[in-house]
């Protein structure tokens, strides 16, 4: 976690909203009050009177709302390492607020309290950040830039102010960030400059607008210019783009309340919200767990797809994989038994017989399309067990789904069981590739479904299953929760607990529906959105009889569905045989299918 130093003045404001009806206002061009007072020892009338902390607090309380350990120097540095309140610390200025109508006149010193820096910057300071509010002399820059010296590990931010003078250039100059509400021309410093304005903020050739920033909202310049540094800063700090630390910015501002700014985790939720036209992750989570609907996973990779094609003497080839796709996609009424359908990236790309791309096509039908984002599995140095691939670049790949309309993603975890596997260390890394996959789909406005799959080919009893597929999810749920995931939009999808296939004592769907349910009413966190299951090399009729034998063991604290792949698929495919005649009988099976497994969502 990074840590900041702030530099600036502690202020206090007092708001003194005025009763218009006694009081005298004039109204300008723009239909604005502002107040028109006569000093002639009249009295005057305020509804009520707001005090707040401002400056270098506004600054302060920002960051550490998005998680970021900041304080202000010459104050928690006195408190002996313990951090000091607020209403504690030395306030430099006072300032008056008058409200009238939507109007605001401020009362400020003529004066202003100077800014004191003397003395070392503390050990483990990441970033010294110079607020709004300081007012620094010149023997304040030249000790800052001394300290800067010495700690050469400590970067240092900016903002400058509108006449800084030869005082702070020094200062801006050896500055990686600097925030300004003037233009700056110069070419050398252009290119780390901030510019905050009255109706936006721009950076790096990104640019946003206010809205709503009307004067009812009382907050002052330094106030609102304060907030948009603060935010922009913070989230940078936390891994955000430009443009994802200027919209934070945008939002934090637009939705301030006069004593509160708003924290990085709704925040977070509003980003991707305002990403997602208006539509929240919570949301698009709830469309796809729409009960009495399942969700088609139709995102075989190339060398699956290659398997199930050769057995069946299929050529493949482009061709004969989109007519497979579309063998599904086209079923007339796919969209009464299934909310979402797993696409691969080819045939995300694919088209449907009318020219629209399949992600169009289904998202037309009401079905929303989603894709996987894995790269398939590669072994642990030295050892047998397995890894997912497909990180190193995932934010890009997830932007650019997301334009293509993709609005839900899937990864796949598998973990295989053998006497000694799967080990600690491997759960571990494979939860964690789980969870800053969940973190990066949420980031990019998607939702994530976490895949990790203990795999039905082996020789282990059902207890063994139930023991290993709760050890996982609960290293899972510890990962995405210190991940801070957003459970609420996230789906669970997992295997049925039951025993392995080449163990001598198969589960009874009545075993399985009893353990599947004990294990995720005790490993799965209420506030997750939901739970789907893989149907994992069950025969379809297997999969269907299972998934009834779950329901029947509820009810449970989140939507509970199927997402699977060949338990549907398969019988679709044997009548296809590769030949696009046999669609109406292919299509036909896959109905029988789905109707099945929807009439199993029913408890009996």
């Amino acid at each position: 976690m990074s840590r900041i130093l702030i530099i600036g003045n502690v202020l206090k404001d007092s708001y003194l909203r005025l009763d218009e009806r006694k009081e005298a206002v004039e109204r300008d061009e723009a239909g604005v009050n502002w107040v028109n007072w006569g000093f002639n020892g009249s009295s005057h009338e305020f509804f009520r009177r707001t005090s707040v902390y401002s400056g270098a607090v506004v600054t302060l309380e920002v960051l550490q709302k998005f998680g970021v350990e900041a304080e202000i120097f010459g104050e928690v540095a006195k408190a002996n390492g313990e951090a000091v309140k607020v209403d504690e610390m030395k306030v430099r200025d006072y300032r008056y607020i008058l409200c009238a109508g939507e109007g605001i006149s401020y009362l400020a010193p003529s004066e202003k309290q100077m800014t004191e820096f003397s003395g070392e910057i503390p050990a483990g300071i990441d970033m010294v950040f110079v607020d709004r509010s300081a007012n620094l002399t010149r023997g304040a820059v030249e000790n800052l830039l001394t300290a800067l010296e010495k700690n050469r590990r400590a970067k240092l931010a900016v903002y400058a102010p509108k006449r800084g003078g030869k005082v702070m250039k020094e200062l801006i100059q050896r500055a990686t960030l600097v925030f300004s509400d003037v233009e700056i021309n110069d070419a050398e410093t252009r290119e780390k400059v901030c510019q905050i304005f009255e109706e936006g903020v721009k950076f790096k050739g990104k640019e946003v607008r206010f809205k709503g920033m009307k004067r009812t909202e009382l907050l002052t310049h330094l106030t609102t210019y304060s907030i948009v540094a603060a935010s922009v800063l913070g989230a940078s700090l936390r891994g955000k783009s430009v443009s994802d630390s200027l919209l934070m910015a945008k939002l934090n501002i637009e939705n301030t309340k006069l004593d509160q700014t708003v924290p990085f985790t709704e925040l977070e939720e509003m980003l991707r919200e305002e990403k997602n036209g208006g539509v929240n992750l919570k949301q698009m989570a709830a469309q796809l767990l729409a009960r009495g609907k399942g969700i088609l996973a139709a995102d075989e990779s190339g060398g699956s797809i290659h398997k199930k094609f050769e057995g069946m003497g299929i050529p493949d080839d482009f061709q004969h994989r989109r007519d497979y796709r579309n063998l599904f996609f086209t079923t007339e009424g796919l969209e009464k038994y299934v909310n979402g359908v797993i696409l691969f990236d080819e045939t995300a790309r694919q088209k449907a017989d009318d020219g629209r791309t399949f992600t169009e096509f289904l998202t037309a039908k009401g079905v929303i399309p989603g894709i996987k984002v894995d790269m398939g599995l590669a072994n642990f140095t030295g050892s047998t067990e397995k890894y997912t691939l497909g990180l190193a670049g995932l934010p890009e790949r997830l932007e650019e789904y997301y334009q293509m309309g993709l609005r839900f993603a899937k990864w796949r975890a598998a973990f295989e069981v053998t006497e000694i596997t799967p080990t600690k260390q491997a759960v571990l890394k494979n939860v964690e590739i789980l969870a800053e996959y969940a973190k990066d789909c949420q980031t990019a406005g998607i939702v994530p479904i976490v895949e990790p799959e203990l795999v039905f080919d082996g020789d282990y009893s059902i207890e063994k299953g139930a023991g290993l597929t709760g050890i996982i999810l609960g290293y899972l749920f510890t990962a995405l929760k210190e991940r801070e995931v957003q459970l609420n939009a996230t789906i669970l999808k997992v295997n049925m607990v039951l025993a392995g296939k080449q163990y001598k004592q198969q589960s009874t769907a009545q075993e399985v529906g009893d353990w599947t349910a004990k294990v995720l009413k005790r490993f799965v966190p209420k506030e997750l959105a939901g739970v789907v299951f893989l149907s994992g090399g069950q025969t379809p009729e297997q999969a269907t009889e299972n998934l009834q034998a779950v329901i029947n063991n509820g009810p449970f604290s989140w939507p509970v569905t199927f997402s699977f792949a060949r338990a549907l698929q398969g019988p679709a495919l044997e009548a296809w045989k590769g030949n696009n005649a046999n669609y109406p009988e292919a299509q036909k099976r896959f109905l029988e299918r789905l109707e099945a497994n929807c009439v199993a969502l029913k408890k009996h």
